[in-house]
This record gives C-alpha cells, sequence and structure tokens, in this order.
C-alpha cells in the first residue's frame, strides 16, 4: 500500500463531532476509497476504526475581472472529506491544542475566584 497522507480538518464542526461522536474529520486525496481510509487511519493512529464516511465537494467556479472589464472563470479544487467513526474507548488527539486551552482556562477561573474569596475575606475583617 502507497504512503497515504491524512491530513486533519481543523474546526468547530470537527471539533464537535470528535467530542460529541468520537467521529474524527480528515482531507483525504480524491482516489481514496472507504476501506483504504479506513487502513490508513489504524495504520497512522493505531486505532480501530468502526465507519468511514465520505464526503466529495465541487470546487467552487469563481470569477474574477480584469483590466479593460474581462471576465475570467476559474475553479476551485475539488476535495473529499473522510468521516471517521472509532470504536469506543478509542482517541486521537487531533485538538490537543484546543483541550489544553480550555484546561488552562478553567484553572484560571478557579485561581480569580479563590483570589476574589480571599478578598472579600479581608474586607469583611
Amino acid at each position: 500500500m502507497k504512503n497515504i497522507t491524512l491530513k486533519p480538518r481543523i474546526s468547530e464542526k470537527a471539533y464537535g463531532l470528535s467530542q460529541s461522536s468520537n467521529t474524527f474529520v480528515f482531507e483525504v486525496p480524491t482516489d481514496l476509497n472507504r476501506l483504504s481510509v479506513a487502513l490508513a487511519v489504524a495504520a497512522q493512529f493505531n486505532v480501530n476504526v468502526e465507519k468511514v464516511n465520505i464526503a466529495n465537494i465541487k470546487g467552487k467556479t469563481k470569477r474574477s475581472v480584469r483590466k479593460g472589464g474581462k471576465s475570467v472563470f476559474g475553479n476551485r479544487t475539488n476535495r473529499k472529506y473522510a468521516y471517521v467513526t472509532l470504536k469506543t474507548g478509542d482517541t486521537i488527539s487531533v485538538f490537543a491544542a484546543e483541550e489544553e486551552k480550555a484546561e488552562k482556562a478553567a484553572k484560571l477561573q478557579e485561581n480569580l475566584a479563590k483570589r476574589a474569596s480571599k478578598a472579600a475575606k479581608k474586607e469583611a475583617k
């Protein structure tokens, strides 16, 4: 099997899917099918794949106007996304940075609450 590069899709929707249903989104080459995506994810991340759904996104036609008023049309590239659902208990640390930010924010809020309660106790005396 050739070396397949899987590019994780980092978006709010992908983050929500990973948190709620253990589904991760990857941008894959357009010539891959479900089986090859499942094998590549299992090999690259050492996880058990339960289900793979594929979404083909056709590139939009875009128009630009050149000097002199002439319109030129071009197409964006076609893309393919793979929605990979993992078995229960398996996970991929794609969103590790976002989770760390959430933990830091929670700790900061906790520290601020402690400081506020200490300041309130001092003023009460």
